[in-house]
């Protein structure tokens, strides 16, 4: 990530009208955001003002998966109002144009209180869409259309819709994360409706912004955070919390492309043992990363940090203090 050239306003209290001051966490898996995020809102409460946590994680949306998703529990998020959580069920759709609504919402109501809202996580798009001020409401969409999609999908695998969507709307195509099923999905389904016109003009938000990067410089080290993590939700709950699920709902189910459940269901039913389970969790976090990483390093930021490095904590929390000027 590059940190970019952008004037770091100190904000006063939000007029009516303008969004709160906005700290935004990015960056890949297993770099620690949530939990810097957290360190930076505990600063700002202890400073006399509201904060609160959003979460931009498309898996954290949906309620019961919270071993495989990493969602902060009670007690990690030591008293800061989190948002972005358990939203909806597994079985239910949850698009950007959804995550903009609940975050819209959230952000007035920071801004009625004089806070900041702090916008955290690895689903980039997301991210973007609030701070780009995407006008995701004026895509046009169809859930007959997207539900027949979906069923292309499972029937007929990723590349061939890829390979559908090159040939209908190259442009759109070029512009999307082609080995993102969800993403080549929504894009052939605009595409059918609107064919390849370009997407509406980004509006901005109207408000301060500070924009962190958080990553790992040693991607061996990366892979050990990543391994370390696999395993803590192995031991921490993961095999029972994946048996719920495929109880109660379709195993197909988008929802369930989540990094963890796939391989722990093939723990559970013995096609996996507790090293097999490991090597392709971490492989496939890791795989997940670069992707995450290749996005990231094209979005601008005031401040990059190394979550290796020991200061990376103590830099990004004099940054929030000089940015909400307490």
């Amino acid at each position: 990530m590059g940190e970019g050239s952008a004037t770091i306003a100190s904000p006063g209290a939000s007029p009516a009208g303008v969004q709160p001051p906005l700290v935004v966490i990015g960056g890949p898996t297993a770099t620690g955001k949530t939990a810097l995020a957290i360190e930076i809102a505990l600063a700002i409460r202890a400073g006399g003002r509201p904060a609160a946590v959003i979460s931009a994680d498309s898996r954290q949306v949906y309620r019961g998966m919270d071993v495989g998703t990493a969602t902060p529990t009670v007690a990690e998020c030591c008293g800061v109002p989190h948002h972005g959580l358990d939203l909806v069920e597994p079985d239910r759709p949850f698009s950007v144009a959804d995550f903009v609504d609940h975050v819209t919402g959230v952000l007035a109501d920071l801004a009625a209180a004089d806070g900041v809202a702090l916008l955290v996580g690895g689903t980039g798009f997301w991210i973007a869409a609030i701070v780009g001020g995407l006008a995701v409401d004026r895509l046009p969409w169809d859930p007959a259309r997207r539900a027949a999609l979906e069923a292309d999908l499972a029937r007929d695998g990723l590349p061939s819709l890829v390979t559908r969507l090159r040939e209908l709307a190259p442009g759109l195509a070029g512009r999307i994360d082609l080995r993102n099923p969800r993403r080549v999905v929504r894009a052939l389904e605009i595409a059918s409706l609107a064919g390849d016109a370009p997407l509406p003009e980004p509006r901005g938000y109207d408000g301060p912004t500070l924009r962190v990067g958080l990553d790992v410089a040693d991607h061996a080290k990366h892979r050990s955070r990543i391994a370390r993590r696999s395993e803590a939700q192995l031991d921490g709950g993961i095999l029972p919390e994946a048996a719920r699920l495929r109880a109660s709902f379709d195993p197909g189910l988008p929802a369930f492309s989540a990094i963890g459940y796939r391989e722990a269901w093939d723990l559970l039913d013995g096609r996996l043992d507790r090293a097999g389970y490991l090597e392709v969790n971490v492989r496939r976090n890791v795989a997940f990363a670069r992707r995450q990483r290749t996005w990231f390093r094209r979005e601008p930021v005031d401040l990059a940090l190394d979550a290796a490095e020991a200061g990376a904590v103590r830099r990004a929390l004099d940054a929030a203090r000089a940015f909400v000027g307490s």
